[in-house]
């Protein structure tokens, strides 16, 4: 056995091999950013780790000199690069602090040998003063920034609608103006530490890939209905969650198209007692639509063939998981409004976008809306197909019964990469908001969002209904969130901005440089965008990851905002495709007049891949048997019929650690003012507990901002309601100070938006946590209710 000061020198020994191995790449990596006009920090320091590691293996003090200089050199120049920024000094302190620990440790066994000076004490002194402030700044990192207050007496009046939101939540959105607000005020701020869970119900349905329910249910009388991942129909007693009925309309998983999704059911009641005068309609991953009885899960009859209309119906030649409908119907003046998700990226002649009308009691189509053939109202002729390729509405629609609209966020084009090929029509409605008259299915309006879209910032959030004060009244309006972040007032009867919006000039270039346009529409009410993204942002594990994003943002294009997309080097979109807002929307409390909004801050990091280079790596549609078994979906969309596939990084992860290269945080919740659209406040949502390099989940309970998938609702209580993070938690918010109030973990991830609502006195929160494939959380098929307590 070695002596102790044997093995301390071994100890040493190892350290400094460490240093010089660790400051390799630094240095290699230090002279490739310099080329690339980079930081010019990493190669004297990787020089500095190679020197002082030389000198510890040969056990002198000069190397650990050496260290504690490049120490203290790193953080003033971190300080200076980002100050006081705790999660930003975390790549570019934390490892070192360690690692001086170990060299300070180190000292007595390094020649020559004297004792611990004061100096060396003054060091560690130094140490622990960092180590502890930046265990401050982390701590408070989630705490909310405040700009303003929110009101608790109405500012905006209440609106009217045809359907209440209080004992019951008759659609998606709440009603089918889409605030996702509740009347209810039992739970309150005070005393909402006390809401513990009632009753689970397990669904049985867990896809065995691509899960991702996505489910908000409906809870109409006694009865709550939802639909499961692969949209198995179910009833549950709004009291107890005990199974009613289920109706399984068999669907392959064949048809899972990106997600096995079904975000909701739609409900439409007649007069009468007869079967079905109360029925539960849904979409299907295989793109029927289903209606049943809501009392017994029996089809209907009367509804197309014994509950089931072929929606595809003049849409030609496709493969499994296509055409899919992922999102809840909107029934609007007795019209079941369905738009499809078409798979993206496959092929630029891909099925069409077209939107339906079906009668709700018959299943009838009553119109049809191919967007390049207006002349064409009903089936194409025999023969023929609905224009292929064309924009599709994935998302949700909200409706206004009085107006006889129904407002469709439309998607983009076929070929979401590339434009050349797109018609003046397309070009027209791609990505833009779109109110349709519900009873010809002709366009009253439109309003559009992106010009000539090329980043796949389709529209995916539910428009909100609201009434908008200006200086001559109340005005009939709309909330459209975009992903890019901008947030559009419009006049619902019109398509009018209500608030100003500007016309900017954005980056040219990229491989079709003639396609891009001069400017693109920006939001003069708010924006949810942060400020353009630079080297200094790019994050890691260490300094080395750190240093490899930086080399990845120099080498790639990066103009801000609307960087046109290039074949020759990788290029930044920021924000992604996922964010700003997505399908999970804003939520708006009419009694405060406050939107909150919850967002995603990643960038992506893309490159159009030429045609021959993808089809050497294997970028192939789905149904080509020349696509490698068990590839990732969304590895390299191949957009066949294009010149370019396209290579898509979501989130911009970086190599080998999977963290995201943008510094956190990664995803916020604000709350916005409604009349003036100032912030009151705003705060990252998220903890870092199921997060981690590698996969591992670090269990901190640390607010770090995390991507966030689905909605919140608000509560006459002045609380918010919301999952939709990574971290597995459902949390309460309170309005007013934008603090967490109440949390509970969940037994998966909750990428779904909850729902309020009350019975026999008792109000209940529900969140369907069934997990989520893209995101990364756990898989689930569960069904969770919360209350207070029952008192005597």
């Amino acid at each position: 056995m070695k002596k102790p000061s044997d093995l301390k020198g071994w100890a040493v020994f190892a350290l400094g091999l460490f240093f010089i191995l660790f400051g390799l790449p630094m240095m290699i990596g230090g002279i490739w950013l310099i080329v690339l006009s980079g930081s010019w920090y990493y190669l004297p320091a990787g020089i500095a780790f190679i020197v002082s590691g030389a000198l510890l293996l040969l056990h002198r003090r000069l190397g650990a000199t050496i260290y504690a200089a490049l120490f203290v050199v790193t953080l003033l120049w971190s300080l200076f690069e980002v100050g006081l920024n705790g999660w930003a000094l975390v790549p570019r302190i934390f490892g070192l602090s360690i690692l001086l620990l170990l060299v300070l440790a180190a000292l007595p066994v390094l020649k020559p040998v004297r004792s611990v000076r004061l100096f060396t004490v003054l060091g560690l002194s130094g140490f622990a003063t960092v180590v502890v402030t930046l265990g401050l700044l982390l701590i408070n990192a989630g705490h909310p920034t405040v700009n303003g207050s929110v009101p608790a007496v109405s500012l905006v009046s209440n609106i009217t609608t045809e359907t209440p939101v209080d004992n019951d939540w008759p659609a998606y959105g709440g009603n089918y103006q889409a605030q996702r607000f509740s009347a209810l005020t039992q739970v309150d701020r005070d005393n909402v530490a006390q809401l513990t869970r009632v009753w689970e119900y397990r669904t049985g349905d867990l896809p065995p890939e691509r899960w991702g329910a996505e489910t908000t249910p409906l809870k109409i009388g006694d009865t709550v209905y939802l639909c499961s991942a692969r949209n198995i129909l179910i009833a549950l007693d709004a009291r107890t969650g005990e199974e009613q009925w289920r109706y399984d309309p068999k669907i392959a998983d064949d048809a899972i198209p990106y997600t096995a999704a079904c975000r909701g059911v739609a409900h439409f009641a007649t007069a009468g007692t007869q079967a079905c005068a109360n029925r539960i309609i849904e979409g299907t991953l295989d793109a029927r639509l289903v209606a049943v009885d809501a009392k017994t899960g029996l089809p209907c009859s009367d509804f197309g063939d014994n509950g089931n209309v072929d929606t595809t119906s003049g849409m030609g030649i496709m493969a499994a998981g296509m055409v899919s409908i992922t999102s809840p119907p909107t029934i609007v003046r007795g019209i079941v409004v369905v738009g499809h998700q078409i798979l993206d990226g496959e092929r630029r002649n891909a099925p069409s976008g077209v939107i339906q009308g079906f009668d709700a009691i018959t299943g009838e189509l009553r119109w049809a809306w191919d967007l390049a053939r207006p002349d064409l109202s009903g089936m194409p002729p025999q023969g023929e197909t609905y224009t292929r390729g064309t924009a599709n509405m994935w998302t949700m629609t909200s409706g206004d019964e009085q107006l006889g609209l129904v407002y469709l966020p439309m998607g983009n084009s076929a070929a979401d990469y590339n434009s050349r090929s797109r018609s003046v029509k397309e070009n027209q409605y791609s990505s833009a908001l779109v109110a349709l008259d519900v009873i010809t299915g002709k366009p009253a309006w439109h309003f559009q969002t992106v010009h000539m879209d090329v980043w796949d910032y389709d529209l995916g959030s539910q428009a909100t209904l609201i009434d908008f004060p200006t200086p001559t009244g109340l005005v009939p309006a709309l909330v459209l969130p975009s992903k890019q972040g901008e947030i559009y007032i419009l006049d619902r009867r019109t398509g009018e901005p209500l608030t100003g919006i500007e016309e900017r000039p954005v980056p040219a270039g990229g491989v079709e440089p003639e396609q891009r346009t001069a400017t693109q529409p920006f939001s003069l009410y708010h924006s949810l965008r942060k400020t353009d993204i630079t080297e200094k942002d790019m994050w890691g594990m260490s300094p080395i990851d750190q240093m490899l994003c930086r080399i990845q943002f120099r080498e790639a294009t990066y103009n801000g905002i609307y960087t046109a997309p290039t074949a020759d080097t990788h290029y930044i979109q920021y924000p992604g495709y996922n964010g700003g807002s997505d399908w999970g929307g804003v939520s708006v409390d009419p009694q405060r007049g406050v939107i909150i909004a919850n967002y995603n801050d990643m960038p992506n990091y893309n490159r159009l891949v030429p045609r021959e280079e993808a089809n050497q790596l294997g970028w192939f549609p789905r149904d080509d048997p020349r696509k490698p078994k068990g590839n990732p979906e969304n590895e390299g969309a191949a957009q066949i019929g294009v010149p370019y596939a396209v290579d898509v990084n979501a989130g911009w992860r970086m190599p080998y650690t999977g963290l995201l290269c943008k510094q956190p945080p990664w995803g916020g919740i604000r709350a916005i003012d409604l009349a003036s659209g100032k912030t009151l406040w705003d705060r990252p949502i998220g903890t870092a507990r199921a997060n981690g390099p590698f996969g591992i989940p670090s269990m901190l309970p640390v607010e770090i901002g995390t991507p966030n998938n689905g909605g919140s609702v608000v509560t006459a209580g002045g609380l918010i309601f919301i999952a939709a993070a990574t971290d597995n938690l459902i949390r309460a918010i309170d309005i007013a100070t934008g603090k967490t109030v109440w949390e509970d973990v969940l037994p998966a991830g909750g990428q779904a938006t909850p729902m309020v609502y009350a019975i026999d006195g008792r109000q209940y929160i529900v969140i369907v946590a069934g997990g989520h494939h893209f995101m990364e959380t756990p898989i689930g098929d569960y069904i969770i209710a919360y209350a207070l307590p029952e008192t005597n």
